[in-house]
């Protein structure tokens, strides 16, 4: 582990995802502030398939929140759960195929 701490581009690319991570709340705020909303949903409601959706699993983290925390709490935690889990299943099935 300290050998990839060691090379200088993983520290910037560990602290580039952190930045992303801090201001994770910000893009969503920004996203709400000018009505955003994701293309497959406005999709969906225009051709009138939203109405007929069934949630059957809403995910871990459903609409890039966690439940019980409201507001920009939530979406940092949510940012920082999933910059985690990728970078771990990155870094392991990194380390599978170099070994």
């Amino acid at each position: 582990m300290s050998a990839v701490r060691s090379k200088p581009w993983v520290r910037y690319a560990v602290l580039g995802l952190l930045v992303l991570v801090v201001l994770a709340p910000v893009f969503g705020w920004a996203a709400g502030a000018v009505g955003y909303a994701e293309p497959l949903e406005n999709a969906a409601e225009a051709t009138g398939a939203a109405d007929a959706a069934t949630t059957i699993n809403p995910g871990v983290l459903p609409d890039y929140s966690v439940p019980g925390l409201a507001g920009s709490a939530g979406t940092f935690v949510s940012a920082l759960v999933g910059t985690t889990l990728t970078l771990g299943v990155g870094i392991g099935v990194g380390r599978l195929l170099d070994g």
